[in-house]
């Protein structure tokens, strides 16, 4: 089964999204039955090359800053839950993450795009570094075992900017408005950071689904 996953790097809910999934997969024994394939969903595409001050981008989004600290302590905790530690106070900018999303598809041609998403989320959300520069990219990407000046070359020399483009018209033609946002077999989708058991009983229903096509009328 493939299970695409339409996320940013920068938003909370999809790394928590991440591991819900995979402790669904476990759960229901279905890690070595499904493909996941990572496709770019750009929440500030708007957002400067350079980035933005964190705290001022987020204290005008979510209008002030008990609003802001109020949305991180609820995201840390449902990070916690699923044993990821968030580090929001390391985190200095909030990046433009075009050029990671160029890097988690060349990740897909490497074989390695589940480990490079799992890499960048960590570095951003855990260690604060800034994804948004080129440099840090290629060090994430040597460290998820991608090749490091393969990476560097891909990133400089503009590679995978069509590519990545095209994934995310094929998100808004699927009318996708937030992410996390995981589409079954190109057919059932589901929508946000949900429970394992809902993950699971989605891709029971997805697979009914496929096999019921398989057979035909």
């Amino acid at each position: 089964m493939l299970i695409e996953v339409y996320s940013d790097i920068v938003c909370p809910w999809c790394f928590i999204g991440k591991r819900r999934l995979e402790r669904a997969l476990e759960s229901a024994g279905w890690t070595n039955r499904t493909h996941v394939a990572w496709r770019p969903f750009e929440l500030n595409p708007t957002m400067p090359k350079s980035g933005m001050d964190r705290h001022a981008y987020l204290n005008a989004k979510f209008g002030g800053v008990e609003a802001r600290q109020a949305m991180e302590e609820r995201v840390a905790k449902a990070a916690e839950a699923e044993g990821i530690a968030f580090a929001f106070s390391r985190i200095e900018r909030t990046p433009n993450t075009f050029d990671a999303h160029r890097l988690i598809w060349f990740g897909q041609q490497q074989g390695k795009q589940d480990d490079l998403v799992e890499k960048l989320f960590h570095a951003y959300f855990s260690e604060g570094r800034d994804i948004g520069s080129r440099q840090t990219l290629v060090e994430v990407a040597d460290e998820a075992g991608l090749d490091r000046e393969a990476a560097r070359q891909f990133l400089v020399n503009g590679q995978g900017v069509e590519e990545v483009r095209a994934e995310e018209a094929a998100g808004r033609r699927l009318g996708i408005r937030g992410v996390p946002y995981f589409v079954l077999n190109g057919r059932r989708a589901i929508s946000g950071a949900q429970p394992p058991d809902i993950f699971v009983s989605s891709l029971q229903k997805a697979e009914v689904e496929s096999s019921e096509r398989k057979v035909g009328p």
